[in-house]
């Protein structure tokens, strides 16, 4: 073993002298003229370039409708909102993803039923879908936890059966796709986010894509206050009459935001590619460390690799997966964990009553994983840092 001088926790060098993050934004020249040139137009908000994201998007994933909002989280709630989700309703969603996914039910007063993640990729378990499905289960959330596609046959098959809308939180996988159909078009709602980790980013944004455009009219209601019509509508109209139809919100998305998305969506299969390759190499470094097992990929999907996330097998470390962190972090490696399950929140503990022990999937894996730094803009030395301090890191605390 080594000495403790030789990792940066103990006051060795790091790897890094700068900080590698586990993702960024990759903006350029491009993106900024397309910002500007909207920036010193007659429109910065509800103007053209909503229409033009949207269709552009729709495209992308081969979908009827694309309604463009301010965030992931405003079109899960845009979604749920869409489906009349309201109070004594349920919607199954997995434990195992970031909050917002979940929130959005209870936005609607609905109440979120957890279910368990598969043990290899963390994905939603089909298998234990299907078991808590009753009389008041009105949507289920899949979330494509990392990039990768969830089982979309099975969970396609159990909400046909029960007539249960099926949506999908693709905010992790734009640019992947399950058997050769693009990630966007697989489920009845398909939800995105363009913050600024996101496959790609407007800073903060969101998208729903569906084949529904009945939804579709909704959900542009919803992001406007449930307005009849917005500002640049009226505008053309040249009519100032509106009328407030529900209880809507401000999810508006800018014109200038919508410019960095169309600029940036054109580059999605290239930076998909890169984060692909960059996964493969990791899986070759990483292939004979008995510490680290790289989550599985199904076969028939193509994964975006949003995030890179491994298993730590801490039966044969002398260190936690916290104790990991700590030194990787030391080492200048940008790292991090997705996610603490939802159900371990203080929040859904107090108000829905989730306690340890409910699904040790996924408790089980949230103390063994973590986030390696994955996004296009990685060189080739970027990635071999992150696997000589993973190395270095558990060449000391090997058992």
């Amino acid at each position: 073993m080594s000495d403790k001088s030789s990792i940066a926790l103990h006051g060795g060098s790091p790897i890094r002298k700068t900080r590698l993050p586990y993702s960024r934004q990759s903006v350029n020249d491009g993106d900024i003229q397309a910002v500007t040139e909207v920036l010193k137009s007659d429109w910065l908000t509800t103007g053209p370039k909503i229409n033009e994201f949207e269709e552009a998007f729709a495209f992308f994933v081969s979908e009827k409708e694309a309604v463009a909002v301010n965030s992931g989280t405003a079109a899960l709630h845009a979604a749920m909102f869409a489906l009349q989700i309201t109070d004594g309703d349920e919607v199954i969603v997995p434990t195992m993803t970031f909050a917002a996914t979940a929130n959005a039910v209870v936005f609607q007063n609905g109440t979120p039923v957890f279910v368990d993640c598969e043990p290899d990729t963390l994905l939603i378990d089909p298998e234990k879908v299907e078991d808590l499905i009753t009389k008041k289960t009105k949507a289920i959330i899949s979330v494509d936890y990392a990039g990768q596609p969830c089982n979309y046959d099975a969970l396609r098959s159990i909400a046909d059966r029960h007539s249960i809308p099926l949506v999908s939180d693709a905010c992790h996988s734009l640019g992947g796709t399950y058997k050769g159909q693009p990630v966007g078009s697989l489920a009845d709602l398909n939800v995105f986010s363009f913050h600024a980790v996101k496959p790609i980013t407007t800073g903060e944004g969101g998208m729903i894509t569906t084949n529904n455009v009945h939804f579709a009219q909704v959900m542009r209601k919803f992001r406007n206050h449930c307005i009849t019509s917005d500002h640049r509508e009226r505008h053309n109209a040249g009519s100032w009459f509106y009328e407030m139809s529900n209880l809507g919100y401000n999810y508006r998305l800018t014109d200038f935001q919508c410019a960095l998305g169309i600029s940036q969506l054109s580059k999605v299969p290239t930076w998909t590619v890169r984060r692909q390759e960059i996964a493969n190499i990791y899986n070759t470094a990483f292939e004979n460390i008995d510490a680290i097992t790289p989550l599985a990929v199904r076969k028939g999907v193509s994964h975006a690799y949003h995030l890179y996330v491994v298993k730590l097998n801490t039966n044969v470390l002398t260190a936690t997966r916290d104790d990991i962190f700590k030194a990787l972090n030391a080492e200048n490696i940008g790292v991090n964990v997705h996610y603490i399950p939802v159900h371990l929140h203080p929040f859904y503990r107090e108000h829905f009553d989730t306690k340890q022990g409910m699904f040790p999937v996924a408790e089980t894996a949230y103390e063994q994983i973590i986030s390696l730094p994955i996004f296009s803009g990685m060189s080739d030395d970027d990635v071999s840092d992150v696997i000589e301090a993973v190395k270095k890191v558990y060449n000391y605390y090997r058992k």
